[in-house]
């Protein structure tokens, strides 16, 4: 790596020459000022990101002391050791939320979100361009249509499958958009008369929709549009018309597809899902930002005939119903995941030739490349309010908050931009920030866009934070803990109380499983009955079946309703997921044991040795799931935390993680690239998981980064 001396830092000479060459002259600023300035930055806040680092690990010691002895475990006690050593704050005084510029795909609209590695052009664009998705498509190409028997996909077009397909979205046009009589099934023909949509009946009648004003727009002839746009919920529906397609060529009405307005926003991710290590690995990141930004971003896609081009989606035209233009985006609103405090990087080094927070380097590129949007210069516009949408992931407390909030105003500044327009969405993934929650809205009061629950980095985290006191229950059993209860009631409490309605999204978490989408549509719309505005989804297809879900349920009217419900009180959040005696059978242990190795090794050489940090994984009964450090970070926590306390030996786990190599190593069997992980105890990825739950009792909270990291890089010069 060479590096370049400007501003008083060293520069990683490639990062040097992109920021040069591809970023400032865009938005007109001097490279010796920007790193200057950036320097500055960088001198003031760093100190101060070690030092919050230093606060964690303190507390840490302190809380393993105290939970040592078991007299001590009880809420009521926690509750008040925990304020002595100020690790509980104080709840703020009264405050509302009041981020201004707020897009209203995030602080008014509902809908699915997704999250995309930013490192992998063609599943950032899918992600993007999934703000509208085929509906026909969603259904027939998943389990959410069943797969059995006459509706067996089969290897061409399955007509009864297809018909059952029509069927249920039929179905759902009656619910979201209903006729003042009859059904959309007996439907011939659509039209616009006035203004008005006109349908024509089987029998020669006649009807129109009983809410005209869903009604927003059409294209091509009125008398036979092509397209039919309708809104519900705040989402719309395009129904699209083709007499000469295969699929509405047969339909009496012609309707050839129903498209839904899917994923309203994207994270487009540079942490938990991507494998970026280096200074290279940098460049890739904000390189594929940039092209997202300025619409230059492309990937080549296998298609029927070959292969395609695939780039950013138009926005879409209609003929609004007074005969003026419609335009609705043709993307969703993006937002830009950085890194979190505790990590660091050599692509920037102080004035000392100290790693810089990597985060603060995330957050001023993204937010650099991000000023052409709010310059208008790009093709497309990302945020029509001219805003910059940063999550910061793994805050702990509202000081690291509040830190957060001084950079940003400190990149605005250097940036030239215009006070509070880079937004600050807060994962509440980590229990020092769930435990005082208020306080971190209050520290980001007029800047936060967004809060969300997340099961896997929180359960990490909690099982670190008793790492101590004594084995932990088994991960199945987790969900249906007192604390996993209080945590996802408090957030949309906390986050309605403090006035996030109508200003900022509140969040859920990742559905896990994208094979699986019956199961998701059973289920994920309970996340939407208590009070989430967006949750997150694996795939454009299933955000397409998950925007189901925002037009059964009303979610402003369920915030309403749920507005003043009170926040479950904190002691209910500090109840501890231990057994009182880890009275498991052999059986038990083993199965518990083997599904947590498998995990781990499935994912972990994928991202040591491949540089993959998102991939599904098969899980130990042919269950692809969706991984990344989130659920490492638990498994490897649940093992060293058994471990440790004695439930398994050492013995069992090392003959476990023999016996799991060669189950991975047949489930990635074909796979280019591969390296088998059977009799290569010593290869960096094999390495990499044993130091994972070895090593996991001593990592701070747990984080599994400093292991992957080191590792990669190793199989990296190894390449």
């Amino acid at each position: 790596m060479g590096y370049s001396e400007i501003g008083g830092l060293r520069v990683d000479a490639g990062l040097k020459d992109f920021v040069a060459a591809k970023v400032l002259p865009a938005i007109g600023l001097d490279e010796a000022a920007f790193w200057s300035g950036f320097a500055a930055i960088v001198h003031d806040i760093a100190p101060r990101a070690r030092e919050a680092l230093a606060v964690r690990d303190r507390m840490q010691e302190q809380i393993d002391t105290f939970l040592a002895d078991p007299a001590n475990r009880a809420p009521e006690r926690q509750d008040a050791f925990l304020r002595e050593i100020g690790y509980l704050e104080p709840v703020p005084p009264a405050f509302t939320v009041s981020t201004p510029d707020v897009d209203e795909e995030i602080a008014t609209l509902a809908g699915p979100q997704l999250v995309v590695p930013v490192t992998n052009p063609r599943y950032a664009l899918n992600a993007v361009n999934a703000r509208w998705g085929s509906l026909y498509d969603a259904l027939y190409g998943t389990d959410a249509i069943p797969r059995e028997g006459d509706l067996a996909p089969g290897r061409g077009y399955n007509e009864t499958r297809g018909r059952a397909v029509v069927a249920r979205v039929r179905a759902f046009l009656d619910e979201a958009a209903p006729l003042l009589s009859g059904s959309h099934a007996d439907a011939t023909a659509y039209s616009i008369l006035k203004g008005r949509l006109h349908v024509d009946l089987e029998g020669g009648r006649t009807s129109g929709l009983l809410h005209p004003d869903q009604l927003v727009g059409y294209q091509g002839d009125a008398a036979s549009p092509s397209s039919i746009l309708l809104v519900h919920n705040g989402l719309h529906i395009d129904i699209r018309r083709s007499r000469h397609s295969p699929v509405g060529a047969k339909d009496k009405a012609g309707i050839a597809d129903v498209v839904l307005e899917s994923a309203l926003t994207t994270i487009i991710d540079a942490e938990d899902s991507v494998s970026a290590v280096d200074a290279e690995d940098k460049l890739l990141v904000y390189g594929n930002w940039l092209g997202l930004i300025d619409g230059s971003l492309s990937a080549e896609v296998p298609d029927k005939d070959g292969v395609k081009l695939r780039k950013l989606a138009e926005d879409r035209v209609y003929t609004a119903p007074d005969g003026s233009d419609h335009t609705v985006s043709g993307r969703s609103v993006m937002l830009f995941r950085s890194v979190g405090w505790h990590m660091f990087t050599d692509a920037v080094l102080d004035r000392d030739g100290k790693e810089i927070p990597e985060g603060l380097l995330d957050v001023v590129l993204a937010a650099a490349i991000a000023k052409q949007d709010l310059d208008g210069r790009t093709p497309h516009r990302n945020s029509r309010k001219g805003s910059v949408y940063i999550v910061r992931p793994k805050q702990h407390g509202s000081a690291e908050v509040a830190l957060s909030s001084e950079m940003f105003a400190r990149v605005e500044s250097l940036l030239g931009l215009k006070p509070l327009a880079l937004k600050m969405g807060i994962m509440d993934e980590e229990r020092r920030t769930s435990a005082n929650l208020a306080a971190c809205l209050h520290a980001a009061k007029d800047r936060v866009f967004f809060i969300n629950t997340g099961f896997l980095d929180r359960t990490g985290d909690e099982i670190h934070s008793c790492m101590k006191a004594g084995a932990v229950l088994r991960k199945g059993d987790m969900k249906g803990t007192g604390w996993i209860a209080a945590y996802e009631q408090r957030n949309v409490a906390i986050g309605l109380k403090y006035g996030l309605r109508g200003h900022a999204q509140i969040g859920k978490g990742m559905w896990a499983m994208p094979d699986r989408m019956a199961d998701m549509l059973a289920q994920k719309g309970g996340q939407l009955k208590a009070g989430a505005s967006t949750a997150w989804v694996p795939s454009p297809t299933a955000a397409t079946l998950h925007a189901l879900h925002y037009h059964a349920v009303d979610v402003e009217e369920m915030q309403a309703a749920l507005a003043e419900t009170q926040p479950r009180p904190v002691t209910d959040l500090l109840e501890l997921p231990l057994v009182q005696e880890a009275d498991w059978s052999d059986a038990e242990r083993a199965a518990e044991l083997d599904t947590n190795l498998q995990g781990i090794l499935g994912y972990v050489v994928r991202w040591v040795d491949m540089g993959i940090g998102c991939s599904k994984v098969p899980d130990l009964n042919g269950v692809g799931l969706m991984e990344d450090r989130a659920t490492l970070r638990i498994s490897a926590q649940h093992v060293a935390n058994w471990l440790l306390h004695g439930v398994i030996s050492r013995e069992e786990v090392e003959e476990g993680f023999q016996r799991m190599a060669k189950v991975v190593d047949g489930q990635n069997e074909g796979e280019a690239d591969y390296s088998p992980l059977a009799g290569n105890g010593n290869g960096p990825a094999f390495r990499a998981a044993r130091e994972l739950v070895y090593e996991g009792v001593e990592q701070p909270n747990g984080y599994t980064e400093a292991i992957l990291h080191r590792r990669r890089r190793e199989a990296k010069a190894k390449s």
